[in-house]
């Protein structure tokens, strides 16, 4: 990264933490709601971090080559653990792994040129659980709220700041990064990520940023692979980085309209 991007991102990373600590005040609320909504389809665990902040962002340094932000649902049984703190540590951040790796043409390694973050840092052992907790307490509805607000703005402004700098004349070169948001289940109909969603079209406006956003199937249950290698049974003189930016175009404009 160049100096203004490295210091642009530690801004995002240093207010995102500051953010995650005042949420926190409400993990007295939180817990035995998300252990409630757990108990009615998923398996006893352990439940150790109510709102999650990515500890993987303080491992970041300005010689890191950041191509990709992306915005999975929100952190899991595995992420929430005090061990980890990490987001994309279980089984969808092992497929998700695995695509980078298999696909190197791409020039991606998933664990060091990508900034992971989610639509809310709340905690659900599975991403619907938030709609029990939102319909359970006020606070907790208006906290969930407040963090995909927080996280669509901020998150925007962060890749707007990435994908360009400024050469030694002043004049901005567009950089690579994109932004991929991946699970977009709860990004339409009645979903619980709505306001993220018109929150993070806005704060884009007529940017040409904008351009470099894409949507896709969640890796979880392989959604991702599936999808992709399905598109392009029906484009076979694409290659893959071209199929990737066809899909990810179709699926945000499925989600945000042309």
């Amino acid at each position: 990264m160049t100096r203004s991007q490295f210091s642009s991102f530690t801004e995002f990373r240093d207010a995102f933490r500051s953010k995650v600590t005042e949420w926190s005040s409400y993990a007295g609320k939180l817990q035995p709601l998300q252990k409630e909504a757990a108990e009615k389809d998923t398996p006893d665990y352990s439940l150790e971090t109510a709102v999650v902040y990515n500890r993987a962002l303080d491992d970041i340094t300005p010689q890191d080559d950041i191509q990709l932000i992306v915005i999975g649902d929100n952190p899991g049984k595995d992420e929430q653990l005090a061990e980890n703190n990490r987001y994309l540590v279980g089984q969808s951040g092992k497929i998700a792994e695995g695509f980078f790796r298999r696909n190197q043409v791409l020039g991606i390694d998933f664990r060091k040129n990508v900034i992971i973050l989610n639509k809310t840092p709340v905690h659900t052992a599975k991403t619907n659980h938030l709609h029990s907790l939102q319909k359970a307490d006020k606070d907790i509805a208006q906290l969930i709220l407040d963090s995909q607000l927080w996280m669509a703005e901020h998150t925007a402004l962060l890749h707007q700041k990435l994908a360009s700098h400024h050469a030694k004349n002043d004049s901005v070169i567009p950089a690579q990064t994109q932004l991929w948001l991946v699970g977009y289940a709860e990004l339409k109909g009645n979903g619980i990520f709505l306001p993220y969603r018109d929150e993070l079209r806005r704060a884009y406006g007529h940017k040409k940023t904008w351009e470099r956003v894409f949507v896709y199937q969640h890796f979880s249950m392989n959604r991702f692979s599936i999808d992709l290698r399905q598109f392009r049974d029906g484009h076979e003189n694409m290659t893959l980085s071209e199929a990737l930016e066809q899909l990810g175009h179709m699926h945000r404009d499925e989600i945000f309209g042309k």
